[in-house]
């Protein structure tokens, strides 16, 4: 087990990350998230660089945000 932002976690090579849906294989922009008592984002091309750490209520609070705000392109 390790320290993540706070949050106890599995070790890194045991979360199972999960490619955004939003990501496109055009310009190679993705991110993967992985689930569990915190959600762990990070960039696809740079896994090395480590990742953003967000509480489970914020992540939540943040997509629910997203769904209902206009989309921007």
């Amino acid at each position: 087990m390790s320290w993540c932002g706070g949050y106890k976690e599995n070790s890194m090579s045991s979360r199972e990350w999960r490619k955004s849906s939003y990501s496109s294989g055009v310009n190679n922009n993705c991110v993967e998230v992985s689930e569990g008592s915190a959600v762990l984002v990070r960039d696809t091309q740079n896994r090395g660089l480590g990742h953003l750490t967000y509480p489970r209520g914020e992540w939540t609070g943040l997509l629910a945000v997203l769904k209902t705000s206009s989309r921007i392109d």
